[in-house]
Parts: C-alpha cells; sequence; structure tokens
C-alpha cells in the first residue's frame, strides 16, 4: 500500500469515549505505519451546532496531545487543526456547485441533529457532508477509515468527486470507504445496542478518555446487564454482556473467547469490576501523557504548526488544480 493516502478527523466537541479510541484513534495507530496520514481536528465541523468558542480552543488543543499520548506520530503523520488551512471552506464552497439540495436532505445526520437541535437548523448543519468531502478531496485520499454505519459520507463524497471528475476531466481520487475490523463497534454502558456516544446526555452510559479511575470503575458497576448469570458473548440475547465482552477483550489485549474462559462461572459484579479496572490502568498512561503534553505549550504548538503547513501545501496543490478547471482567474 506505499503511496496509499489516508483522512481521517474527529471534531473537538464533547469528550471522546472509549469507543472514538478502540473504533477510531486504535486503527490509526496501524495506519500510520502503512500509509500516507492526515489526521484533522475538524473544528470546522464542529461549529455546526452552538460552541463555546473559549471550549473549543481548548478541547482542540486537548485533542491534539491526546493522538500523541495514544501513540499518533507527528513526524510520521500530517496532524493538524482543520481550521488552520482555508481551503478546505474554498473548496467546499465550488463543490456546493455540484451536490443537489435533495441529496443534503437526505444525508441521515441532517436529519438527526436537525431533530436534536430544532432551534438551530442552519446551512452549515446540511452542507456538513460537503464540507467533509472537501476535507478528504483536498488530499486526494485513497482511503477513509469508518466504522460500518458512518459509510454514507464517503458514499456522498465518492458521487461528489466522480460527478466533479466527469463535468471537468479528472481532477480527484475517488475514495474508498476503509472498515474498520469488526468489534470496533462499543456501545453504550446503559443502552448497548445504541452506539457509545461523547454526546450521550446519560453521564453513565458512555466512558470518556478523561474520566479517573473512580469514575470509570462507577460507570462499569452501573453498566446495564442481562438476565441469567452467564458471562458469554451473544450480542442479540445478552446484549450488555456482549458489549462489556467486547469492552475488556478490546482493552485487555485478548479474544471474545478468551475473555469469556477467564470469566467462566464468575458473577456479573466481580466481571464489571474487572472490566473498569483494566478500562482504567489502560487510560492512566494515556491521560498522563496528555497532561504532560498539554503543558508543553511550545511543543504542541510547533507540532501544530508544522502540520498546517505540510497540510495547507498539500491543500493548494489541489485546490489550484480544481480553479484552473472550473475557469477561475488566478492571475498570469
Amino acid at each position: 500500500m506505499e503511496g496509499k493516502i489516508v483522512y481521517s478527523a474527529i471534531q473537538p466537541s464533547g469528550n471522546l469515549t472509549i469507543g472514538n479510541y478502540v473504533g477510531s484513534i486504535r486503527n490509526w495507530l496501524a495506519m500510520q505505519e502503512e500509509y500516507e496520514c492526515f489526521f484533522a481536528m475538524a473544528n470546522m465541523h464542529a461549529i455546526t451546532v452552538r460552541q463555546e468558542p473559549a471550549e473549543l480552543r481548548r478541547r482542540t488543543l486537548e485533542l491534539a496531545a491526546l493522538y500523541i499520548a495514544c501513540g499518533i506520530d507527528p513526524e510520521r503523520c500530517t496532524l493538524y487543526v482543520q481550521s488552520q488551512v482555508p481551503q478546505h471552506a474554498e473548496l467546499a464552497w465550488v463543490l456546493n456547485t455540484v451536490t443537489y439540495v435533495g441529496e443534503m436532505e437526505r444525508m441521515t445526520q441532517f436529519k438527526d441533529k436537525s431533530q436534536k437541535h430544532a432551534d438551530n437548523i442552519n446551512m452549515g448543519l446540511m452542507d456538513y457532508p460537503v464540507l467533509m468531502a472537501a476535507d478528504i478531496l483536498l488530499y486526494q485520499a485513497d482511503f477513509v477509515p469508518v466504522g460500518q454505519d458512518q459509510t454514507q459520507h464517503v458514499e456522498i463524497t465518492r458521487d461528489i468527486a466522480i460527478r466533479f471528475n466527469n463535468r471537468f476531466g479528472e481532477t480527484f481520487t475517488v475514495p474508498k470507504a476503509l472498515i474498520l475490523k469488526q468489534g470496533a463497534k462499543i456501545g453504550s454502558l446503559q443502552e448497548p445496542a445504541k452506539k457509545m456516544s461523547k454526546s450521550d446526555e446519560n453521564p453513565n452510559a458512555s466512558v470518556y478518555l478523561t474520566d479517573d479511575k473512580d469514575a470509570i470503575v462507577r460507570k462499569f458497576k452501573r453498566a446495564v446487564t442481562d438476565s441469567g448469570s452467564e458471562i458469554r458473548y451473544a450480542p442479540d440475547e445478552k446484549p450488555g454482556i456482549s458489549n462489556l465482552l467486547t469492552i475488556y477483550a478490546a482493552f485487555a489485549g485478548k479474544t471474545v473467547e478468551e475473555a469469556e474462559k477467564e470469566f467462566a462461572g464468575k458473577g456479573y459484579g466481580e466481571f464489571k469490576l474487572a472490566v473498569g479496572e483494566t478500562v482504567a490502568d489502560k487510560l492512566a498512561p494515556v491521560q498522563a501523557e496528555q497532561a504532560r503534553i498539554l503543558k508543553d505549550k511550545g511543543y504542541l504548538g510547533g507540532v501544530l504548526a508544522l502540520g498546517a503547513e505540510r497540510a495547507f501545501k498539500a491543500a493548494r496543490k489541489t485546490l489550484s488544480k480544481v480553479y484552473r478547471k472550473v475557469g477561475f482567474y488566478q492571475g498570469e
């Protein structure tokens, strides 16, 4: 896969959960060994819902520090803040002209967020997928790592790229969704059938990467389980226990089968405590490293400046090509 490009971004809104860690960040660690990777703090996407400006700035830096603490190597990949590369917004404007209103109205995320934020259904909320397409296409990405439930945004990006290429000639690489390995989906601790979310209103439903050990153990002790007493993986029959087995296996570095054997004959209480302690112990060094990086403002600022410079160069190359194709005057 030499020379292949991967693009991925996470919004710095709300605290990241262990689901984000297992489903996204840990997969990125392997990808940076194999691909040329662009990883962004998607702060432009974040403002489609109301944000407190000072908090958004703080969370952006915390997310960048977390990436590095988890093992993302800024020398090996391009780690940057989306708003520091103006070509994202500039390309999104051009792509708007080859995107249809009906397509945007059908997007699941627009429907969901419109219901959640009925008092703020803004154009950014509807146009979110076009900006996402610009994010991906700017870097001529070959692959976009997503979960099975997030393929819709990659599909619309592919549609927009193909439509532009057909109209103006070959310009963009048409990206493919890189479906993350099965088992990456971590469910809510209170409603296991639902994905664990950083925006869940129930504080006991999600375990955040910033939670201390007491909070983590407490949340797992309160986790929903199922009838019966057997600890076995059966998602339809025992969604609560199956979710906890998935989490334990992910953080203990074991298979689900190994986890089942380890807790055979044990009670739910003992099992939930073990899951909580395992997760907390795994996150402790990441949290300590994130805190250390955040204190070193010169280092973190330097990493993000270098990332923005790299991203800017790659993005400018693509945007210049796009402007030429659509007939924009760029000087003699």
